[in-house]
């Protein structure tokens, strides 16, 4: 286990309590844990906006498998990023629509490429990306 530092931080009352609150409805165990969420965060989030860092996460597309040539186009398009796909997940919601998650390994760079190729496309009704980081370096 690593090492503890404590350290004072000084917030003004009305602050707190909203922060207190947050802990409360999110059942963090303390206001410590909770912060170290918060920076973290922060920190995955400047990591996967620089581009070249490594991520994790998901692309969910949502879209009508009858629009013409979408399923080609769609495939296609993972075929071009299949370094970068690790994993996908194919589901019908209904007679017309289907939901599809990609779980993608690699640059930051390259994830927001596809994820925006993808989401594009005449036939997506919704799509999202989901980048997180793959741990390493994190506190």
């Amino acid at each position: 286990m690593e090492e503890l530092v404590r350290f004072g931080v000084s917030i003004t009352p009305l602050l707190l309590e909203k922060f207190d609150q947050l802990i409360k409805d999110k059942g963090y165990p303390s206001r410590s844990e909770a912060l170290r969420d918060l920076i973290r965060d922060h920190l995955v989030e400047q990591e996967w906006e620089t581009g070249d860092t490594e991520v994790v996460g998901t692309v969910t597309l949502i879209y009508d498998h009858h629009s013409s040539n979408l399923l080609q186009l769609l495939n296609d398009i993972q075929h071009d990023y299949h370094d970068l796909i690790i994993s996908t997940l194919h589901v019908h919601l209904d007679h017309h629509r289907c939901m599809e998650v990609l779980v993608l390994k690699g640059s930051a760079i390259a994830a927001r490429q596809i994820a925006s190729r993808l989401i594009s496309m005449k036939g997506v009704k919704h799509g999202k990306l989901t980048i997180t980081s793959t741990g390493k370096g994190l506190g």
